[in-house]
């Protein structure tokens, strides 16, 4: 269990204050200076060391993500900009909007260093349109900052100029997509991008630009104080450092917590969330990374490990961390057939595979509910499902496919009990068993 010195979020509960003095008793713009001075090679180089990974659902290795904005000797006079992707609207997560809410400073810390890092001399922090108070209470941090000299012209004594705008969304899912993202902050409709070209090379007004999610950025400068080796040392190898995980559903204490990388899922639950509603054996599924994240049954879920790695070797993922919990009351075929109309939904309907099979899918899913359907139907929809994965420009169509592949996987035997069932009239479709 991570001890409360490693926490790198003091203040994720809100119970200091969350302005600059706050910010700065928590060790926050403790010496930025001396973190700039070292130079962009060794920071981006720390932080490939250090194991982070992006903590936005994708898991690209950070320093590496960094290093793919141009050096300095390859500056052809454009600006590079940083943009952090605080536009979390993935169903279960709740992280981010804490870290703005409560420690708003940790981020505007971690774009001047980032942003130095990555040669930039801009960040834009791209906040999801309904968080109010959030993006208030960020907006009075920038504010904070430039008033004290940490970012602005010549920012912390420095000789860098750093600058920081924050930008409201107006609540489009599908712009927690990269691309999708740097077109609604240009002013255009939000939709993806075809990459290539990359943001690294063309991004932002045409610029190199580097996106980050809120939690990456956010703890940048503690690794780098630290040490990279300190954060390596949590977790396994590839599955270093701290994550935040926001547990949700059928819990006794839903919570945010900052815990090891890698800790098994049933300790998680049971340390921080006061275990399943009912007790263990009431478990029915488990949601690990977010609702974009196939489902798994408790037989997995009692020795799985929350990490990258593991969750994949069960064809399921990290995500965002989003851990939401199913008891045996909830009727399973039902809560992804909901998944499956919010997926619907917010897409954008650039790509044909997404914006025809989302509402395909929906369809198919309506009738299961029921078991108005075929048991040939269920091959067929994991059929589409696979016809519909990897063949978008983004992967909102792969996130509400793997909902419904979690439930072929793990719930045929239900699928086809309520199909039979309401063939031959013996019990009632919805019944859960």
């Amino acid at each position: 269990m991570l001890q409360d010195k490693d926490r790198i979020f003091q203040n994720l509960y809100g119970q200091d204050d969350w302005g600059l003095e706050g910010a700065k008793r928590r060790g926050i713009w403790d010496n930025t200076k001396a973190l700039i001075e070292r130079g962009r090679e060794t920071l981006v180089n720390e932080m490939k060391e250090s194991g982070l990974r992006g903590r936005g659902g994708a898991g690209f290795p950070t320093g590496v993500k960094w290093s793919f904005m141009p050096p300095e000797e390859r500056r052809d006079g454009r600006p590079h900009y940083l943009v952090v992707n605080a536009d979390e609207s993935e169903p279960g997560t709740c992280k981010d909007r804490e870290i703005l809410r409560y420690d708003p400073h940790t981020l505007v810390e971690g774009c001047l260093v980032a942003g130095f890092a990555m040669g930039a001399n801009a960040a834009y922090i791209y906040v999801r349109g309904e968080f109010y108070s959030e993006a208030s209470h960020l907006q009075q941090a920038i504010d904070e900052a430039y008033e004290a000299g940490l970012i602005g012209p010549n920012a912390c004594n420095s000789g860098w100029d750093f600058d920081v705008y924050l930008h409201r969304g107006a609540g489009a899912y599908i712009c927690g997509e990269e691309t999708a993202l740097l077109e609604s902050l240009e002013g255009k409709k939000g939709q993806p991008r075809l990459k290539p070209p990359f943001p690294a090379a063309c991004g932002l007004y045409g610029c190199p630009t580097t996106v980050n999610n809120v939690e990456t950025i956010a703890v940048a400068p503690t690794i780098l104080r630290r040490g990279p080796s300190w954060f390596a040392g949590f977790g396994r190898e590839n599955n270093t450092g701290t994550k935040i995980f926001s547990i949700s559903g059928h819990v006794n204490n839903p919570c945010n917590v900052e815990e090891e990388m890698s800790i098994p899922l049933k300790e998680l639950i049971e340390k921080h969330a006061g275990g399943v509603r009912g007790g263990w054996d009431n478990l029915q599924a488990i949601i690990p990374g977010g609702s974009s994240t196939p489902c798994l049954p408790k037989t997995i879920c009692d020795n799985v490990l929350m990490d990258f790695d593991s969750l994949r070797e069960h064809s399921t993922g990290l995500g965002t961390a989003a851990v939401i919990v199913i008891d045996k009351s909830a009727d399973m075929v039902e809560a992804i057939a909901r998944l499956s109309h919010f997926y619907r939904h917010e897409s954008c309907g650039q790509c044909t595979p997404c914006r025809e099979g989302m509402g395909w899918v929906y369809r198919v899913m309506q009738r299961m509910v029921t078991g108005d359907a075929e048991i040939e139907e269920i091959d067929m929809l994991w059929e589409v499902t696979k016809q519909i994965e990897g063949h978008t420009i983004c992967a909102l169509a792969d996130g509400g496919v793997w909902p419904v592949q979690g439930l072929i996987r793990h719930f045929r035997p239900e699928l086809e009990r309520r199909i039979l069932a309401r063939k031959t009239g013996n019990a009632p479709a919805q019944a859960a068993e």
